[in-house]
């Protein structure tokens, strides 16, 4: 499914200018439309304030090409200085320690050839999966933009020198919100800087938001509780979106999510987001007469998804446990091939339930590493009427129904769904906030998991 951005008037376009004085220059913006020969009329944003966090590319394109390991944060610390040193001996260029655009160039290129003759391994292509320049830049935000008029502030957070912070300000108008010679319009500005500098300008970053309005803040990193800004985004925003498919440590950085829900941040996860059609359809599997009863009978789940990135398994997984009681008691990683990973559970009779988690590895991933694959639910009770598999291909449906056992299983096929790629969902989760009870209730039982994992 595509969406056609519609065009947009430009009032202002990307105006350099002092981070101090960015208030009043969208403000001239606004009072030199506010009266005007052409009678055209144009208004602020109204709706909330939308904040991007998004580092630049150099740290995804050093971990794609097998140079870094470490979170894709944006911040430049001991082992992005080393890393890109390493990067810059390899392809003999001068060794500095430092990023440009000369270098973040030459990191693209190699990337794009290795990719092409596919040269990724697969922790490699989970850190290529995280990287997603279609989405940097304007064409996100102009969709944003086109249904929401809101400011959108964009933190790009650089791994060069520390020379302060540069501000840009900029506005536009989509043409179709134009009614009666008023046209509604969104504010950008971007703020480019290291880390660092973006961490000593905070508090004006926090000023900039819309009295009155709601916050979104979208993290495009991974999450940093111990950095000071995003401390005080999650702390000041009513929504912080991240999305889990891009962690580069999933399970370390699933139990860093439960610990902000404990916390009380209100937060959002696209990945959570995506399992959506999987969660409904099994939802729906149980719900004729005859089948209700027989959910009570599942004791054995078995979760396929692609290799390289087990959060959406896991969290199925912890889904499927909260909505049943089912409280985990064990896990076991045996890795191999398929990274085999193992939970038992006991629900409220002390009656045992097995998992099994198995990535599955795929010569070509798709847009996000981890996506399910197919999830079958069964039970050792042969007189059960419980056995159903859902599947997202022909492939993954014929693995699970070969899987052996002498029920018959109702088959489901979850169709691909446009909306369900990054752009519609974070579309979708502007257009709500407060927490969402059900990850909340599901994230609890995955820390859970975790927990033993930890233990082991």
């Amino acid at each position: 499914m595509t969406t056609q951005t519609p065009p947009l008037v430009s009032l202002q376009d990307p105006k350099d200018v002092s981070i101090d004085v960015i208030e009043s220059e969208l403000s001239s913006i606004w009072r030199s439309y506010s009266d005007n020969d052409d009678g055209i009329v144009a208004t602020r944003a109204t709706s909330f304030t939308f904040i991007v966090y998004e580092p630049e590319p150099t740290q995804h394109l050093l971990a794609a090409l097998g140079f870094y390991t470490g979170p894709i944060d944006g911040i430049a610390g001991p082992r992005t200085v080393a890393a890109i040193k390493s990067a810059q001996k390899a392809y003999e260029m001068e060794v500095t320690g430092k990023s440009n655009q000369d270098f973040i160039h030459k990191l693209q290129t190699e990337f794009e050839q290795a990719k092409a003759n596919g040269q990724l391994n697969e922790e490699q292509k989970v850190a290529a999966g995280s990287y997603s320049p279609d989405l940097e830049g304007t064409g996100l935000a102009d969709s944003i933009a086109a249904s929401n008029p809101c400011r959108i502030i964009t933190l790009c957070p650089t791994v060069g020198e520390d020379k302060g912070v540069k501000a840009q300000v900029s506005a536009y108008c989509p043409i179709n919100k134009r009614s009666q010679n008023t046209l509604i319009c969104c504010e950008y500005i971007t703020l480019r800087g290291t880390a660092a500098a973006l961490e000593r300008v905070g508090g004006i970053i926090s000023e900039l938001t819309i009295s009155g309005l709601p916050t979104f803040v979208w993290w495009k990193a991974s999450p940093e509780p111990e950095y000071g800004l995003f401390k005080r985004l999650a702390s000041q925003g009513d929504t912080l979106v991240v999305d889990s498919s891009n962690f580069s440590d999933p399970e370390a950085q699933l139990l860093q999510l439960g610990q902000m829900l404990e916390q009380n941040i209100p937060l959002a996860d696209l990945n959570w987001a995506r399992l959506s059609p999987w969660q409904e359809l099994t939802a729906a599997a149980f719900d004729p007469p005859e089948r209700r009863s027989a959910v009570l009978e599942i004791d054995r789940v078995t979760i396929d998804y692609e290799k390289g990135n087990a959060t959406q398994a896991l969290m199925f997984l912890g889904w499927v446990a909260s909505r049943l009681q089912w409280k985990p008691v064990s896990y076991e990683q045996e890795g191999g091939d398929y990274d085999i990973r193992r939970v038992k559970f006991l629900n409220d009779e002390q009656k045992t339930i097995e998992a099994e988690l198995a990535g599955v590895p795929l010569a070509d991933w798709g847009d996000v590493l981890g996506d399910l694959i197919s999830i079958k639910l069964s039970s050792t009770n042969l007189q059960a009427d419980c056995c159903t598999v859902l599947c997202s291909g022909t492939t993954g449906c014929m693995r699970m129904e070969a899987s052996g056992g002498a029920q018959a299983c109702r088959i489901e096929q979850v169709t691909p769904l446009g909306d369900q790629k990054t752009e519609h969902l974070i579309e979708k989760q502007l257009q709500r906030w407060g927490p969402d009870a059900l990850y909340q209730e599901s994230i609890n039982v995955t820390m859970g998991i975790l927990k033993l994992a930890e233990n082991n």
